[in-house]
């Protein structure tokens, strides 16, 4: 499966962003879609994860303390879109973000990577 994350860009601090996941040549809704990031010098950090769709939008999970209440996961199926809508963001939100996929669980291996999209937060 192919993804593609996109959305990122430049934004001061205590703006918005909304990243979306898409895929060319799958049904996200058949996946475990997760966000993570990766900031300059840092481990990749997991910081959600929203399960595949049974007939409903998916259970979401939040793994980053410092996000939980800022960042929102949620799945579009019409427009086959995992989105991660990011609310008052600091500079310390500056990375790199990638959406992966897997079939088996928000807790286990990603097996499918998206190129990323880089997010800077700064005044």
């Amino acid at each position: 499966v192919q993804l593609q994350a996109s959305g990122g860009g430049l934004v001061q601090p205590g703006g918005s962003l909304r990243l979306s996941c898409t895929s060319p040549d799958s049904n996200l809704a058949y996946y475990h879609i997760g966000w993570f990031r990766q900031a300059p010098g840092k481990e990749r950090e997991k910081l959600s994860c929203i399960t595949m769709s049974n007939n409903g939008p998916g259970s979401t999970y939040y793994f980053a303390d410092s996000v939980k209440g800022r960042f929102a996961i949620s799945r579009d199926t019409v427009q086959n879109t995992v989105i991660l809508q990011m609310n008052s963001l600091k500079p310390e939100d500056t990375a790199v973000y990638y959406c992966a996929a897997n079939f088996r669980s928000c807790f286990t291996r990603y097996d499918h990577w998206g190129q990323g999209t880089l997010v800077t937060v700064s005044s």
